[in-house]
């Protein structure tokens, strides 16, 4: 089945499919993986000092010869300086995230970069249109990580954004198999970026016992958190018990931040801290129950989007 649509067409790809650049999770091995089975890899450098951003990049090229880019958190204090890496490294694609599109879209461009933003709402989706952006990335209130405040499912989202903007939609947020996929692209999406699923991955740079961790999830494991700062999806430890108890007690939002401290992320999804670490992960976690290479995630995923498009619908039209 030869698929080409304004996804593939844009990255140079074969399969409408992005690696979410995930703090913790997304370094070279697991970018290039994706991107050596036909998608895009992302390394996610929000978790990165700009050295170690351009060392990633480097140790990624020299893995695969296919697209890959680096996903941008905005609202990251080096954020100059990764542009900057970007920039000199000649990455062709940028996804940027948490942060106003229009500070750094044009710059980027300018440079011939291809720029997806991603969104929220339909609200934020016009302004990254309006700014520039390739496309867009209709991240769900169901995706782990950062969230965005309006809590919008994506079966909402995607319609709602695919409507509001002329450029192509990349639908995220709680996607992990080819019948949700089928069912993005059904609302809309020309492609999906897939987070929670290549955490696990064997190539994801995430500790052992937190892939494991993960594995147990079931429905209602995780949930957002920290609203008062940025919104947060996180799997459900003594951490994330500590900062509900201490929200339900009406604590300041600089009693949070003080809860929140510092290296909590990486203690939890880098150094396996299950207690006190800050377990970033999705909804659709309680459908994985496997760890799998990079690969074969997206060969699974891919045929049974084939296997969605190809079958009829469970009814008989009249």
């Amino acid at each position: 089945m030869e698929f080409t649509n304004t996804i593939t067409s844009l990255f140079g790809i074969r399969y409408p499919i992005v690696q979410a650049g995930m703090v913790w999770n997304s370094g070279w091995r697991l970018a290039s993986a994706v991107s050596n089975a036909g998608c895009l890899g992302l390394i996610g450098s929000g978790s990165m000092f700009p050295d170690l951003l351009r060392e990633q990049i480097r140790k990624c090229r020299k893995a695969t010869s296919h697209p890959f880019g680096v996903n941008i958190p905005l609202m990251y204090p080096e954020v100059q300086k990764h542009i900057d890496v970007v920039v000199e490294e000649k990455i062709p694609i940028v996804f940027t995230s948490a942060g106003n599109p229009s500070t750094w879209t044009s710059v980027l461009k300018e440079k011939g970069i291809k720029v997806v933003h991603v969104v929220s709402s339909s609200r934020f989706a016009r302004k990254a249109a309006d700014a520039g952006c390739d496309a867009i990335v209709a991240e769900g209130f169901e995706a782990g990580g950062h969230n965005g405040r309006e809590e919008t499912t994506s079966m909402v989202l995607i319609p709602a954004v695919a409507d509001a903007v002329q450029i192509p939609v990349i639908a995220a947020g709680g996607i992990a198999t080819g019948r949700q996929m089928f069912a993005a692209m059904a609302l809309g999406a020309a492609g999906v970026q897939i987070g929670t699923r290549f955490v696990m991955s064997e190539e994801a740079s995430s500790h052992a016992d937190f892939k494991n961790y993960v594995l147990t999830a079931g429905e209602g494991d995780t949930m957002l958190a920290l609203k008062a700062l940025m919104p947060v999806r996180l799997l459900k430890n003594h951490f994330f018990n500590q900062v509900a108890a201490a929200e339900k007690a009406g604590a300041s939002i600089e009693n949070l931040k003080t809860l929140l401290g510092k290296g909590r992320a990486k203690k939890g999804m880098l150094e396996g801290d299950l207690e006190e670490g800050e377990l970033e992960v999705g909804q659709v976690s309680a459908l994985i129950r496997d760890i799998l290479p990079a690969a074969e995630i997206i060969e699974n995923l891919w045929f049974e989007f084939r296997k969605s498009w190809a079958e009829p619908l469970p009814c008989k039209l009249q």
